[in-house]
C-alpha cells in the first residue's frame, strides 16, 4: 500500500491555489518544448561555466523562470523522454533504458492535446521507437499531426524522416535544421487558427561531436588549456567506433555543439517576438540527464549521466511565458520531467489521464504558490538483465521495432537502432533491484543492491540543502529518516511493477 501521509496532497489547498489558473484568459497558450540531448546541469554560461558561452539561455534565465532544482525523469535519455510525454516513471511502460521503446497504450501529452484542438507537432530526436510510418510508436501514433524526426541522435546534415517516410538529408547545422522545420509548423498552425504544441528534441550536444568552424573557433584555446586533463572515449565520427582522443579537444567540439544549439533557440525566440508570439507562448527547455563521461569537466554536483547522483539527473531547467511569468524569478523547489504532462493539463484545462501519474502540476509555482513539493519524486535505474533474464514476450513485433535513420555511432555493427519493449506478466522479489531514489524536499534516499547472493542492501542519506554534492552520508545518524523513506520508495516500486505489467491498460 502507498503511504497516505507520504503521497496524499491537501487536497483544498492545492484547489485553492489552482483557481486562479483556471479561471485565466480564455485562449489557451501555445507551447514549445525544447530539449537538449546530453546536456547537464553545470553546462550553461547563467551557471558560471569557466567556458561555455549559452547567451540565449542566459537571457532565458534571466528573465523568466529558473528551475534550479529540476531533474530528468531518468539518468538516460530515452526513459526520461517517455517521462515528458506520459507524466508517468518510465519503468510503468518497460522503457528502461535507451533502446526502449515506448508502449503504444500510453497516453501522451500530444494525444490530450490533440483531441483539444491543438495542432502538436515533433521535431529531432525521437529515441522512443522507430519513426517510420508502420510503427506503433512513432510521433503520429502517439498524437503528433505532423513530425520531422530521427530514430536517435544526429549530427551536421541530419537524416530526417518526415510523417514516418524514408529518411532524407537535411542540409544545414542539426539545431538550426530543427528549428526551422519547428518554425514551418508554427506558420502552419497559426495559418489553421489552432493552438499549438511544438515537442523539439536537438540531437545536440550528445557525441559524437562536431561544430561549425566559427563555433568551434569559439574554444579553439580549450586543447591547450585542458592538455594536461587525459583523454576520454567516445565515438569517431569517420569510423562510428569508439576511439581515445585528449579531453580539451573533444570539449572544444562538445561546446561548439551546445553554442549552435543555443543559437537555435535565439532563432525560435526572435521569430516568436516578429509574430507576436511570445507573450502567449510558453517555452519550456531542459535537458535529458547529466553530462556524460566524454563532457565532463568541473561541476560541484556528484558524478554523471548513468548514475542516479545528482550529476546524473540534475538539468538545466527554465521556463519562459511573459504573460503568465512577467517578472524573472529562481526557484529552488523540487521539479521534475515528469511534472511536464500535468502541469500542461493544468493550464490548458484537459482532463489528466485514469491512471497513475508521477508527476505533479507545476502551474502553481508560476504565481509563487509552490514553493514546498507536496509530493516526492522517485528515480530507479531498473536492473535490466533481471527484468528480462526470462526472455519474456516482445510488446511488440520486432519487425515493427526495427530503425530506419541512420547515425554515425556504430550499434552492434550497425548505423542504425532497433527497439524492443517487453511483457512482464509475473512480478517477483527480485524484480526491485536497480539503483533507486527518494527525493524529498530536504533529503534524498539512495538505495543500491548489495553485492553478491544475501549481502545488504547499501543506503545514502542526503541533505541536499546542505550538502549539494552529496558528500555525507547521514544514514547512520537518522535512521528513523531512512526507514520511513525506504518504506515509501519500496511501496512506491510495487506500484511501478504492477503498472508494468500492463494492469493499468484494464482488459
Amino acid at each position: 500500500m502507498i503511504r497516505p501521509s507520504l503521497f496524499r496532497l491537501p487536497i483544498f489547498l492545492f484547489c485553492l491555489a489552482l483557481a486562479p489558473l483556471l479561471q485565466a484568459e480564455e485562449d489557451r497558450p501555445n507551447i514549445i518544448l525544447l530539449m537538449g540531448d546530453d546536456h547537464g546541469w553545470e553546462e550553461t554560461g547563467y551557471y558560471e561555466h569557466p567556458d561555455l558561452k549559452t547567451p540565449v539561455l542566459d537571457e532565458m534565465a534571466a528573465s523568466g523562470l529558473r528551475l534550479d532544482r529540476f531533474y530528468a525523469g531518468h539518468p538516460s535519455c530515452s526513459p526520461t523522454r517517455g517521462s515528458v510525454l506520459t507524466g508517468r516513471h518510465p519503468n510503468r511502460y518497460g522503457t528502461f533504458a535507451p533502446g526502449f521503446s515506448l508502449r503504444p497504450e500510453e497516453i501522451t501529452i500530444a494525444q490530450l492535446l490533440s483531441e483539444s484542438g491543438y495542432a502538436c507537432g515533433h521535431f529531432g530526436k525521437w529515441h522512443l521507437g522507430p519513426v517510420k510510418a508502420e510503427s506503433p510508436t512513432n510521433p503520429g501514433a502517439m498524437g503528433f499531426d505532423h513530425w520531422v524526426s530521427h530514430d536517435n541522435f544526429f549530427e551536421l546534415n541530419p537524416p530526417l524522416s518526415t510523417n514516418g517516410g524514408p529518411p532524407e538529408v537535411h542540409e544545414g547545422e542539426s539545431s538550426a535544421v530543427v528549428i526551422n522545420d519547428t518554425i514551418e509548423f508554427i506558420q502552419r498552425a497559426r495559418k489553421e487558427e489552432k493552438p499549438f504544441l511544438a515537442v523539439v528534441w536537438f540531437g545536440s550536444p550528445h557525441e559524437p561531436y562536431s561544430g561549425l568552424p566559427e563555433d568551434l573557433a569559439l574554444y579553439d584555446d580549450l586543447p591547450e588549456k585542458y592538455a594536461d586533463r587525459g583523454k576520454v572515449r567516445l565515438t569517431s565520427n569517420e569510423t562510428g567506433l569508439q576511439v581515445e582522443r585528449p579531453l580539451g579537444e573533444v570539449l572544444r567540439e562538445r561546446y561548439a555543439e551546445i553554442t549552435a544549439m543555443d543559437r537555435a533557440i535565439g532563432t525560435l525566440r526572435d521569430f516568436l517576438g516578429k509574430e507576436k508570439l511570445r507573450d502567449d507562448t510558453l517555452v519550456w527547455y531542459c535537458g535529458d540527464n547529466g553530462t556524460p563521461r566524454s563532457g565532463v569537466l568541473a561541476s560541484p554536483l556528484r558524478a554523471m549521466k548513468g548514475t542516479v547522483y545528482e550529476g546524473g539527473i540534475r538539468v538545466p531547467g527554465i521556463i519562459e511565458w511573459p504573460a503568465r511569468i512577467p517578472e524573472p524569478r529562481v526557484s529552488d523547489t523540487n521539479a521534475v520531467t515528469s511534472d511536464i504532462l500535468p502541469t500542461l493539463c493544468a493550464i490548458t484545462r484537459t482532463p489528466l489521464p485514469d491512471r497513475p501519474l508521477d508527476g505533479i502540476s507545476l502551474a502553481p509555482l508560476f504565481d509563487g504558490f509552490l514553493e514546498d513539493r507536496p509530493q516526492q519524486i522517485f528515480f530507479w535505474a531498473a536492473d535490466i538483465r533481471q527484468l528480462t533474464k526470462d526472455k519474456p514476450e516482445p510488446w511488440i513485433d520486432p519487425e515493427l521495432q526495427e530503425g530506419t535513420t541512420p547515425l554515425v555511432k556504430l550499434s552492434g555493427g550497425i548505423p542504425t537502432r532497433n527497439f524492443k519493449n517487453f511483457h512482464h506478466p509475473e512480478i517477483e522479489a527480485a524484480d526491485t533491484r536497480g539503483a533507486r531514489v527518494m527525493l524529498g524536499n530536504r533529503y534524498k534516499f539512495v538505495l543500491h543492491d548489495g553485492k553478491g547472493d544475501g549481502a545488504e542492501p547499501k543506503r545514502e542519506l542526503f541533505d541536499l540543502r546542505a550538502d549539494s554534492g552529496e558528500e555525507t552520508n547521514l544514514a547512520a545518524e537518522k535512521p528513523a529518516v531512512v526507514e520511513e523513506m525506504e518504506g515509501a520508495l519500496r511501496d512506491w516500486q510495487q506500484s511501478v511493477l504492477q503498472s508494468l505489467t500492463g494492469k493499468d491498460y484494464g482488459g
